[in-house]
């Protein structure tokens, strides 16, 4: 068997939380690229969203640094799927800065 056809089966019995945490390390393993999301202006005031939603990748980081799972994210956005909670966490480890600011901007206004 090869090395890939073990880790295809040795991934297919881990959690969903363990599968996001072992495909945003070979995420980041890959560089800087995070498909899955994108700014599109008058879209979410142009703010890095996921595709196919309108879910602001600072709304996912400020509810994962209040504590909510990624397992409690995936049922509360049922359009999410485990990869876009990877590419925006590794969004948010590239653009810390820039997400923080949309956090502090966006906690003003409410």
């Amino acid at each position: 068997m090869s090395k890939l056809e073990d880790a295809k089966i040795a991934a297919s019995k881990l959690s969903l939380a363990e599968k996001a945490q072992l495909l945003e390390s070979v995420a980041r393993d890959l560089g800087a690229s995070f498909p899955g999301i994108e700014s599109i202006p008058n879209v979410c005031g142009g703010e890095p969203c996921i595709v196919r939603t309108r879910i602001p990748v600072w709304l996912l980081e400020q509810a994962r640094r209040l504590g909510t799972s990624e397992a409690e994210l995936l049922r509360a956005y049922p359009t999410l799927r485990t990869a876009d909670l990877v590419n925006a966490w590794g969004y948010v480890s590239h653009y810390r800065d820039e997400i923080d600011r949309q956090i502090h901007e966006n906690e003003e206004v409410n």
